[in-house]
């Protein structure tokens, strides 16, 4: 599967820690069913084989509904599962690396808050770049804040696709409005809803309407 625009439009990143009783699969499948266009499986605290069964059958889910679906670093897990790809942050394997790894074929997905990291990330290999956090978040500790201005200059500076992240939500997005990105990447404002199809509904409106 590839990676476009379009298919980086509402990229949803899962967290097990608003499931409330219901199964992740059931989530993003709502997430799915409610106009998410690319799926992120992030596990931190998952053993292996929980994480590599949870994978499996979210990769089948989201090939269903015709959406990319990447693992969150697990690089080694992508290749055995033949996931569509994997997101890596700075301090992971870098771009070059994976795509030795799994292949030119693959989504490649890597954060970048500066310029340099942006455009180094593209030369070798990414497929598009998660840049954040736009606005501040309580999901990544890490996540150190990127200005509009950066964001604008990173979009100018690469020729793939960008999709801003953190602390975004049905409020605040259209803040966004002419940065240059194809899409934003969320986890709250999904799976902490207490109706995740219909937040995503909304989420995905607003954002076409951002991007219009």
């Amino acid at each position: 599967m590839r990676c476009t625009d379009e298919s980086l439009q509402l990229y949803a990143i899962t967290d097990r820690r608003w499931l409330a009783g219901k199964t992740l699969y059931s989530q993003v499948e709502e997430a799915l069913k409610g106009g998410a266009t690319f799926i992120q499986l992030r596990e931190k605290d998952l053993d292996e084989e929980t994480f590599r069964r949870e994978a499996v059958a979210l990769k089948e889910l989201c090939g269903k509904y015709g959406v990319p679906f990447v693992l969150d670093d697990n690089v080694k897990l992508a290749k055995e599962i033949d996931a569509d790809g994997v997101h890596v942050g700075q301090s992971d394997m870098e771009a070059g690396e994976v795509v030795r790894l799994l292949g030119e074929d693959k989504i490649i997905g890597v954060s970048a808050s500066t310029v340099e990291d942006a455009v180094l990330a593209e030369k070798r290999g990414a497929s598009y770049l998660g840049v954040g956090a736009v606005f501040p978040t309580g999901t990544k500790d890490d996540a150190s804040g990127v200005s509009m201005e950066t964001l604008r200059e990173i979009c100018q500076a690469v020729h793939i696709p960008v999709v801003a992240i953190g602390g975004i939500t049905g409020e605040n997005l259209g803040q966004l409005r002419g940065s240059g990105i194809a899409g934003i990447s969320v986890i709250s404002a999904i799976f902490a809803q207490p109706d995740v199809r219909k937040a995503t509904e909304e989420l995905k409106k607003k954002t076409e309407e951002m991007l219009s």
